[in-house]
């Protein structure tokens, strides 16, 4: 497994890392022994970076993360946290929190469902419009000198948001949602990250399993499961994104691949400051998303993948209205 530095500052992580917030009921159900399986088959293969947030399953993450690490060298990996995201016990959303006394709050819980002693990086899940940017830098910036977190990084956040934190201490990675159908990254922020030395790390880059190639029309997104309200999967918009994924088939099929695997292929190749997040709950979706390291996308490939798939060809939005509103990466 290949590795890169994440930004100018950062630890080295392999060339994908593990999302592990499916299993946790973002996407519906999921089996604790395989989630655990899956985690452990991904270090096993050499990679080191596992994203998570305090607030998926409300906790549950971070701790299925720890129960998966005991007995395993703490610097095997490299987690990565967001935190911020307000819940309520039936799962609802109330916001978020970037003020440096609930940073501070977040952290210790984070480090104790964990059971680890420091995070490697750190980030706020979204940006509190109640709280300037450089007061919740400022304060993961004071748990760095305290040793409690080696590195800091953002989340959803724009260019101007993304200098401002600069400003105020090293920042190691953006984490943004980046696939062939979610490039709005292009214009604005990834100039910007690219000036800077900040890394992306791409999540969504199967766009939550619309361009995996195993998504079909008629399926339906089980209880607690994001899809049922994503507006690519509603009704009218469904059809037209399956359209684009059976044209990304015909050229996976010739280059004898899957359509995860080109579709994956295609966010890393974008740069070698771009490392995609893997949202695997089972191993054998985690080997195929590996397979896709194996795929060497020719200039020819590239121009076949995005005349199949053009810039703003998706049908939806990648959340629903309400939530883009409050996005300030979409500003």
């Amino acid at each position: 497994m290949q590795t890169y530095r994440l930004g100018r500052t950062g630890p080295d992580v392999s060339a994908v890392g593990l999302g592990c917030m499916g299993m946790s009921g973002m996407y519906g159900p999921s089996d604790r022994a395989e989630s655990i399986a899956t985690i452990h088959g991904a270090l096993d293969a050499g990679v080191n970076l596992l994203d998570t947030g305090d607030f998926y399953g409300m906790g549950h993450n971070e701790m299925l993360i720890g129960e998966a690490l005991k007995g395993r060298k703490r610097e095997g990996a490299v987690i990565s946290v967001k935190f911020g995201g307000l819940r309520d016990p039936v799962g609802g959303w109330n916001g978020f929190d970037g003020r440096p006394v609930a940073v501070k709050n977040f952290l210790s819980y984070t480090l104790q469902r964990l059971g680890v002693d420091y995070i490697d990086i750190y980030r706020p899940a979204r940006l509190d419009p109640n709280v300037p940017i450089e007061d919740t830098v400022g304060a993961i910036a004071d748990m760095v000198k305290a040793g409690y977190v080696r590195h800091i990084g953002l989340s959803e956040v724009g260019a101007d948001t993304i200098r401002r934190a600069a400003a105020v201490a090293p920042i190691v990675d953006l984490q943004i949602e980046y696939s062939l159908i979610s490039r709005g990254i292009e214009e604005k922020i990834l100039p910007t990250t690219r000036e800077l030395g900040i890394s992306i790390t791409a999540y969504g880059v199967l766009s939550r399993g619309l361009i995996s190639g195993h998504w079909q029309k008629g399926r339906s997104a089980t209880a607690g499961d994001f899809r049922a309200y994503s507006p690519r999967f509603q009704e009218g918009n469904i059809e037209q994104n399956l359209v684009l994924v059976e044209k990304l088939r015909e050229i996976a099929e010739a280059k004898s691949v899957s359509v995860a695997q080109i579709a994956i292929a295609w966010v890393a190749a974008k740069g070698k400051d771009i490392v995609p997040i893997i949202g695997a709950r089972r191993r054998d979706r985690l080997t195929e998303a590996l397979g896709s390291r194996a795929v060497n996308l020719s200039p020819e490939d590239f121009e076949a993948i995005e005349r199949a798939v053009p810039k703003d060809a998706a049908a939806g939005g990648r959340y629903p209205e309400h939530m883009l509103q409050h996005m300030d990466s979409e500003k």
